[in-house]
């Protein structure tokens, strides 16, 4: 049957480019979405986040509907799910889907979560340790707010990010290191083998 998000999407891509994902038992469902860009890309997106309205600052009032999602390269064989290099999305956008509903916090662009206290990379391949949420970048064009009934779903984009890059936010903010991404072609999309988006060693006073 599909749910009300499930049914919009497929109205918004085409039903062939949307597809469900093997539940877990108590766990949030998943979807694909297949994109044809110039360079094709799969997104893995929550699929009934939104129907929880976070408690979300007033100035927000109007964004406590959201989604998440992961934007995965063409190369990535995510169906083997046995593949450390690939596997730890699901887990991932489970678990800070999962913390959502079950501590009842918000989600907006600019959060962030470590890989656990050891910092740990998320993968062999993926060397970061922390996840920012942002809007869409990438996918800004096909992934605009979504209305449904009453409410006007967001998609917000988990990205992984460096320790270096994380202690740039940090100290400078989430404007200053979009514009880091900005500048280093860093987007949504993921990429195994990007280096950070920050050149050279920085320093913690105001610069330009």
């Amino acid at each position: 049957m599909g749910s009300e998000l499930f049914k919009a999407l497929e109205q918004r891509f085409g039903a062939q480019h949307v597809s469900a994902v093997p539940s877990v038992e108590g766990s949030i469902p998943l979807l694909m979405i297949d994109l044809a860009l110039s360079v094709p890309v799969t997104v893995l997106m929550t699929d009934g986040l939104s129907t929880y309205r976070m408690d979300v600052p007033e100035k927000l009032a109007g964004r406590a509907h959201n989604e998440l999602y992961f934007c995965l390269p063409p190369y990535w064989e995510w169906q083997d799910l046995e593949n450390p290099n690939t596997n730890w999305v699901f887990t991932w956008i489970r678990k800070l889907a999962d913390h959502a509903l079950n501590k009842k916090v918000w989600f907006g662009p600019g959060h962030t979560f470590p890989s656990g206290k050891e910092l740990l990379p998320f993968s062999p391949l993926q060397k970061q340790n922390h996840l920012i949420l942002t809007e869409p970048i990438l996918l800004a064009d096909q992934l605009t707010p979504l209305r449904l009934g009453d409410r006007t779903i967001y998609f917000l984009a988990v990205i992984p990010v460096f320790k270096d890059e994380m202690d740039y936010k940090q100290a400078r903010g989430t404007f200053k290191l979009l514009q880091k991404f900005n500048a280093a072609g860093v987007t949504e999309k993921l990429d195994d083998y990007r280096p950070s988006s920050l050149k050279g060693k920085w320093r913690f006073f105001p610069g330009p």
